[in-house]
This record gives structure tokens, sequence and C-alpha cells, in this order.
């Protein structure tokens, strides 16, 4: 009796939560005719592999692909675990940001809304920028049109609007990268953006639903970024 009692409380016992250790996107696709990270190659699948030691592969369906450079590991949800941080695209309403764990999608943000619109996270594209222990998500949305910063927070397993900063980019078309990043020089986290005309760095912060910018250096390629992110 006491062998199936324990039993029963093995199985009640609540399933911890996974986080993801490594990930990577997988089978390259060319059905989704963008090009804007400078080829035609974009990815069908996530791959990762968690903590436990087991490998998840999410596939998309056809009419979504990964458009973006890396997936990004970060604890969105405080619980001590990474989830991913990704860019994906609908062919038909263009980019959203998404978060996935092991057991499938945890929450995105709206699609843009039409084909060839697409969003660049900055760095690693989350921190609690105000120190509340909340996580904000930040991405320069279309860094070739609208050219301004979004920022999420990630709340009630939903990602909701908190703020929008203009006149700011991350990207130019044909590049494979993303320039800039998040950092910390003692005074909280700062994104790392250049100007829309690309003559300079800038810091963007962002505390208390309100923006901070400090001009730091002419933009001379990704050595001014990499100065930028020293704290230099």
């Amino acid at each position: 009796m006491w062998r199936l009692a324990a039993l029963v409380a093995v199985l009640a016992a609540p399933v911890m939560a996974e986080g993801v250790r490594e990930a990577r996107y997988d089978e390259p696709t060319t059905r989704y005719a963008h090009g804007v990270l400078g080829d035609a190659i974009e990815w069908g699948a996530l791959v990762m592999e968690t903590e436990g030691g087991r490998t998840v592969r999410l596939v998309l369906p056809q009419e979504r692909v990964f458009e973006d450079t890396a997936p990004r590991l970060f604890d969105v949800d405080g619980d001590g675990e990474n989830e991913v941080i990704v860019v994906e695209s609908h062919q038909k309403v263009g980019a959203r940001l998404a978060i996935y764990d092991p057991d499938g999608l945890v929450a995105a943000n709206e699609y843009i809304g039409r084909p060839n619109r697409w969003l660049a996270p900055i760095g690693v594209g989350a921190a609690d920028f105000d120190g509340d222990g909340r996580i904000e998500l930040v991405y320069v949305d279309r860094p070739h049109l609208a050219k301004t910063v979004r920022v999420l927070r990630f709340q009630d397993g939903q990602l909701k609007f908190v703020a929008s900063f203009p006149g700011v980019t991350n990207h130019r078309i044909g590049e494979s990268d993303i320039a800039g990043g998040i950092r910390d020089c003692g005074q909280g986290p700062e994104m790392i953006v250049a100007s829309v005309n690309w003559e300079r760095v800038l810091a963007l912060g962002f505390k208390g639903l309100r923006f901070s910018l400090d001009d730091l250096a002419p933009h001379e390629g990704r050595e001014s970024f990499a100065r930028a992110m020293a704290c230099e």
C-alpha cells in the first residue's frame, strides 16, 4: 500500500521547468523571399538543448520562418531557467518577437502586419532596465523604415507593450549581424544603437517609463559599437 501511495505522490508532484542550455537554428530554407540579412536563407526549425540533457526540435509551419541571426538565451520569467528569444516572420504579416522554451511557445507580440517587415532585437534582447524585477524586451521596429525602439514587458505570461522611442536604428539592409547591444557601465542597463543617419553611436536608457539618450561617439564601423559596449 505504501508503494502505491509513493507512486501517487510522484505522479502528483509538479513538473519542474527545464531551462535551455544551448539553442540553434536549423533547416535552412528559401521559402521567405526577403533577404534582409544579406542572403535568401532563413530557418525552419529551432533546436534546443536543455539543462536536463534533452534535445528538443521545434519545426515551424510552411508560412513561417526564423528570420534572425541567432537565438538568444535569457531567463525571461525569472524562474532561474533560460528561455529562447527569437525573431519569427510570417509570409503574409511580417515579423514578430517570440519566446520559446522546451514546451513550445511561451509568448509573442503581434506581427508587424505586412510581409517583408522586420524587427531587430537589441543585443540579447532583454534586461531589467528599471530595476523593478520585471524583464523588459527591447528591439528596433523596422530598423530600415520606422527606426523606433519598442519596449515590451513579460507579464502574466504575455508580452505587453510599454513604451517606444523613435529616431534610432541598429541594422542596415544586407548586413549579416545586428549592431550594438545592451551594456551596463554601473548605472544600469543601456541600449547601444545608432542614429538614423548612422553618424553617431548612442546609449539609450529606460527607467520609470522614461528614456534617456547619450551621444557617445561618431560612428566608425563596428569598432565604435565594440568600444561603447566595453564602456570605453
